[in-house]
């Protein structure tokens, strides 16, 4: 397991604010971040990734021994390369979902230890809103998140469209995936072909290869039945399915096998690709145009897939919408985001979580800091 510093220290300028401390554990990113108000000082991040690859997916006892292993040593990189000590904090962040139960639980006992030893308010915050508070600082946005502000997040366990109010506490989910995430389908997709794990990486290089439009795939939920019309919206107008798409993969191969044909791997990937981007960047550019937003946020993993970014950029232009998408070591999980999120929660106002309070695997996005219990 690598513990390195991502992008740091970095400076966004603005006016001065919390010492906050972030800290991360969801899935198999161990992170811990620390910003001073809008100002990132350091994005400290260990990843499990290389004891699940032989798997082919995340285990999530295996991720949270590693969470156990690696937060002290990431907690001591990450205060030495902001050059801050725990006495200097003046607040504590923390994922308290949603996310893998065990691996939330190792970071969350973690915090409230801190929080108990050093007497610093520990807030229990949303792992999704903090992907859209990661904007704040890292020179994403500059002078602060623009109004009328949505975000796309795609990862591997979350697929969400989102309005944003008030960072701190005004942000509404408008469509979400209603099974497999995007990330996901690409994983198995890979497992399908032979690709092997982390599927989408590979998937996106092998699809530079192939024809985009050899074969026709389905758009999950793309249908009259599930969309409906913008006066009477349908059961699934701005949500998403993928494990449809999965199945046709698993039916294409069978047939390209069973009729002895040497399989067209980089077709496939490159059509499959563009049947999850389609549908992905389609629905969310539908969700912002009926709901006033005119600032797209693209984040979490997936969001480094260049077919993604490219036909979000240009279907966002082609709508008026200006798209931003963070660097790539925002975009996945790390305790960067965490602490943006908490210091924005502090300058709000919003009262601390006290260390009474659980962890939530399926928070809603609408929980935006826990309240103490």
């Amino acid at each position: 397991m690598n513990t390195v510093p991502a992008e740091g220290p970095a400076t966004t300028g603005g006016a001065p604010g919390p010492l906050v401390l972030g800290i991360e554990s969801s899935c198999d990113e161990t992170g811990v971040g620390i910003v001073r108000g809008t100002q990132l000082l350091t994005n400290t991040v260990s990843s499990s990734m290389d004891e699940h690859v032989r798997f082919g997916g995340v285990i999530p006892e295996i991720a949270s021994r590693a969470h156990l292993e690696a937060f002290v040593p990431t907690l001591r990189a990450a205060l030495d390369d902001a050059g801050v000590t725990l006495d200097e904090i003046d607040a504590i962040a923390v994922t308290a979902g949603p996310g893998l139960s065990g691996a939330l639980m190792v970071g969350v006992s973690a915090a409230k230890a801190l929080a108990v030893a050093t007497g610093k308010p520990l807030y229990a915050i949303n792992h999704l809103v903090a992907h859209v508070g990661v904007g704040m600082v890292g020179g994403t946005f500059a002078g602060g998140l623009p109004p009328n502000l949505g975000a796309l997040l795609v990862s591997g366990g979350h697929t969400e469209i989102l309005r944003v109010g008030n960072i701190a506490s005004d942000v509404e989910l408008l469509g979400s995936t209603i099974d497999d995430a995007a990330g996901e389908a690409y994983d198995k997709t890979a497992r399908i072909l032979g690709l092997g794990y982390p599927g989408g990486p590979a998937i996106d290089r092998l699809a530079r290869e192939g024809n985009p439009k050899a074969i026709r795939f389905p758009r999950g939920l793309s249908q009259p039945k599930y969309m409906g019309t913008a006066e009477e919206p349908g059961p699934h107008r701005y949500d998403w399915s993928f494990s449809g798409l999965k199945t046709a993969v698993a039916r294409s191969v069978e047939q390209y096998e069973a009729a002895g044909l040497q399989l067209p791997v980089a077709d496939i990937a490159a059509s499959f690709q563009e049947a999850v981007v389609d549908i992905i960047t389609s629905k969310a550019v539908l969700a912002c145009r009926e709901h006033g937003i005119t600032n797209l946020l693209l984040g979490g993993g997936v969001a480094a897939n260049r077919r993604l970014r490219e036909l979000t950029a240009e279907r966002c232009a082609a709508a008026g919408i200006t798209l931003t998408v963070p660097a790539p070591s925002l975009c996945t999980d790390n305790g960067a985001m965490v602490a943006a999120l908490g210091a924005q929660i502090v300058l709000d106002g919003g009262r601390p979580s006290g260390i009474a309070f659980g962890t939530n695997p399926s928070l809603p996005v609408t929980s935006i800091v826990l309240p103490e219990a």
